[in-house]
């Protein structure tokens, strides 16, 4: 499972790590408490496509209202060292949302000034009578939006994958995350660029 280390956050809410067997405890130690990889029927509810910013920092307002907003989280060791951010515990900043279905879109940014980067993710936790992991995707990438590393991850742990066999998603994810800006904050989000004229579509769906 691919899950964050989170502390309690605003609204009381806090993942507990499982401490009933060691499998189960790998897998609460691994980040996100985040999205399982974007169904096909989710991004249909949501086409509207990325909005249309110039420049060489897509990401960087999102980047600065987590960094500002962001509950304060960690990525576990194994998991930062398949995303190539070092071996160890990885602090960083993180914003989610779960959907109806269960899964938790997030963005975590880096606050080790050592290793930058921006970690977009996709995962649902899934139970059954032996264990909890996560399914979903996690991606690489940092302030300008370009592609560093797409992670899958499942029952057996986490493997690298080509990019470009889940970049429709991350572009998906890319654009949830702006439109949650947005919609938190128009004015500034507009700022990035004079030509975005997308609506913020805001959700109900609060932070996790």
């Amino acid at each position: 499972m691919f899950k964050y280390n989170k502390n309690r956050n605003a609204s009381g809410e806090a993942t507990a790590a499982s401490n009933k067997s060691p499998l189960k405890r790998h897998y609460n130690e691994l980040l996100f408490a985040a999205l399982a990889l974007i169904p096909v029927a989710l991004l249909a509810q949501n086409p509207a496509p990325t909005p249309p910013y110039s420049g060489q920092a897509e990401l960087s307002k999102v980047e600065e209202w987590v960094l500002s907003q962001g509950a304060v989280e960690s990525i576990a060791p194994e998991l930062a060292a398949i995303l190539g951010v070092g071996s160890d515990r990885l602090p960083v900043k993180l914003k989610s949302y779960r959907t109806s279905d269960g899964i938790s879109l997030a963005f975590a940014v880096s606050t080790n000034p050592k290793q930058e980067g921006i970690v977009l993710s996709a995962l649902k936790t899934i139970a059954d009578k032996m264990k909890i992991y996560s399914v979903g995707t996690a991606w690489l990438t940092d302030r300008s939006g370009t592609l560093r590393r797409t992670i899958a991850v499942d029952a057996s742990g986490a493997r690298v994958l080509p990019d470009s066999s889940r970049a429709s998603e991350f572009k998906n994810i890319k654009a949830f995350f702006v439109k949650k800006l947005q919609a938190t904050s128009p004015s500034t989000a507009a700022s990035s660029s004079p030509r975005t004229s997308a609506t913020a579509a805001g959700g109900k769906n609060g932070t996790k």
